[in-house]
């Protein structure tokens, strides 16, 4: 499967953006889908994950503020919603899946099969 994210942007911190990963086929009971972050010359982080029952995990950094889901009417897109974005959450931020993930692994990115290209974030204070 092919993975590609979308929805980055310049934003003020305060600001919300609403991210998207669209897949070349169907996702929603076939993979687990994360996001991941990564800094300027840093390595990349977990951000959310949701599993294909719908259950989501997040990085302490993002609780309360994003927000994984599911297309609801499109089983090829993954959404990232991210609300209250400070200047710390600058980064290029991509989606990766994989039908192999379990709680141990699902924060580490090669665990997983597939990654898209990424789409940057900026958050200006």
């Amino acid at each position: 499967v092919q993975l590609q994210a979308s929805g980055g942007g310049l934003v003020q911190a305060g600001g919300s953006l609403r991210l998207s990963c669209a897949a070349s086929g169907p996702m929603s009971n076939r993979y687990t889908v994360a996001w991941f972050r990564q800094p300027p010359g840093k390595d990349g982080d977990f951000v959310a994950g949701i599993f294909r029952n719908s259950a989501t995990h997040y990085a302490d950094s993002v609780k309360g503020r994003f927000t994984i889901s599911r297309d609801n009417n499109n089983s090829n897109t993954v959404y990232l919603q991210m609300n209250s974005l400070k200047p710390e959450d600058t980064a290029d931020y991509y989606c990766a899946a994989s039908s192999t993930i379990i709680l141990s692994n699902l924060r580490r990115q090669t665990a997983y099969n597939y990654r898209g290209q990424g789409t940057q974030v900026t958050v200006s204070s």
